[in-house]
């Protein structure tokens, strides 16, 4: 340990100020001392829904110089980084998967800062005190591993220089591609190939025929009876996939009253009766798409409310970058271009270790393969293609 510097391991994040907490989390809304406190307050994020807070902050005296968001967890649900074969793999072997080590923002899978620190110094702590809690643990019997979900490349590749191995994704972002950003949507348009350009304005032909407008509700605007619209929607998409939903009205709604300069709800009506809404969150430069859902079914309206809307307002607002969340080869077709994305794991059972450390390898092998696939698709035209 450096000289004059301590490691704190915290369950909550009362103890600490939000504006020494904001000064390490930047303009990332996902990592504000809010968005957590809303997440751990409101019983979505706690020990009774398996996911206990265990902050590794690190202390100059009195003074906040870094954080890693970390949490003790006892299942694999909210995280968007695919390990139920390995806890199956383990539990066929008769050893315990679970509980393991996160790091990650729950339930949202976006890339940003995992390691809150502005110096290699304060971020190698972090993370050599993240991997002696593991460590620690498992000597305890207590966890099985470490992973870090969605860092930033830098990040990742200074915890693989820490002992940890990588894990390669991929998720499709929208970017803001002409210099100072697009005049209009129209313009976005015509840097893609005739037949994709084709497609999209049929599909919103198709739901302005349907009389549906559309308003941007920052929280500010967000009222109540918003809230519950859009929470009905929300669990009623989480019950269609037979799935239990992972947030509440209660966080939604503080959310709007504490970062309301953050969230965007696109809210689709028909007269002034709403019939769909999404749920985005952004800041000067990023858009970050989460959550949608619908009280009527009207064709083509998932891919406006969530695509279309949010690209106008990036376009109006000279937001670089839409993360368009996971999965969604379809969003390929709407302008959205595939990226890789990272994690980084840990696991102390050296022959478990060794063998997902081949797996990864060749997976890493294919998700290179399935990019530059996927680049031959690309939907703008070959002299707009970076």
């Amino acid at each position: 340990m450096m000289p004059n510097f301590e490691i704190k391991i915290l369950d909550s994040l009362d103890g600490i100020s939000a504006s020494a907490w904001n000064a390490l989390a930047g303009d990332d809304p996902f990592l504000r001392h809010e968005f957590f406190s809303a997440l751990h307050e409101t019983g979505c994020a706690s020990r009774r829904t398996g996911w206990l807070p265990q902050f590794v902050t690190l202390w100059e005296g009195h003074d906040l110089r870094g954080a890693f968001p970390l949490y003790l967890k006892s299942h694999s649900y909210g995280e968007y980084v695919f390990d139920r074969d390995w806890a199956n793999a383990y539990q066929s072997h008769g050893y315990p998967y679970y509980p393991k080590l996160l790091s990650a923002v729950p339930f949202s899978p976006v890339t940003g800062r995992r390691l809150m620190a502005e110096t290699v110094e304060h971020r190698t702590l972090l993370i050599s005190a993240a991997l002696k809690m593991a460590a620690d643990r498992n000597a305890e019997a207590e966890a099985s591993s470490f992973h870090c979900l969605f860092p930033r490349e830098d990040e990742a590749h200074e915890m693989e220089k820490a002992g940890m191995t990588l894990r390669h994704g991929i998720q499709f972002h929208w970017k803001n591609r002409a210099a100072g950003g697009y005049e209009n949507f129209e313009a976005f348009l015509e840097e893609m190939s005739h037949h994709k350009r084709k497609k999209i304005r049929q599909e919103r032909r198709k739901i302005h025929a349907a009389d549906i407008n559309f308003q941007w509700l920052s929280g500010y605007d967000v009222s109540e009876v918003h809230w519950c619209f859009f929470v009905d929607c929300y669990n009623k998409t989480y019950h269609q996939h037979r799935s239990r939903p992972y947030l509440n009205l209660e966080f939604f709604m503080r959310l709007g009253k504490t970062m309301p300069e953050n969230i965007l709800m696109v809210l689709a009506c028909r007269g002034n009766q709403p019939v769909a809404v999404a749920f985005n969150m952004h800041n000067s430069h990023t858009l970050y798409g989460r959550y949608w859902g619908m009280a009527e079914f009207i064709p083509g309206l998932h891919f406006e409310t969530c695509y279309y809307q949010a690209i106008e307002f990036c376009i109006a607002r000279r937001i670089a970058l839409f993360e368009g969340g996971a999965q969604g080869e379809h969003k390929l077709a709407r302008g959205f271009l595939p990226v890789r994305t990272w994690s980084a794991h840990w696991l102390a059972h050296p022959e478990f270790a060794a063998a997902i450390g081949i797996y990864l390898e060749r997976e890493a092998r294919d998700i290179t393969h399935y990019l530059n696939e996927l680049s031959k698709s690309s939907p703008f035209r070959k002299e707009k293609r970076e």
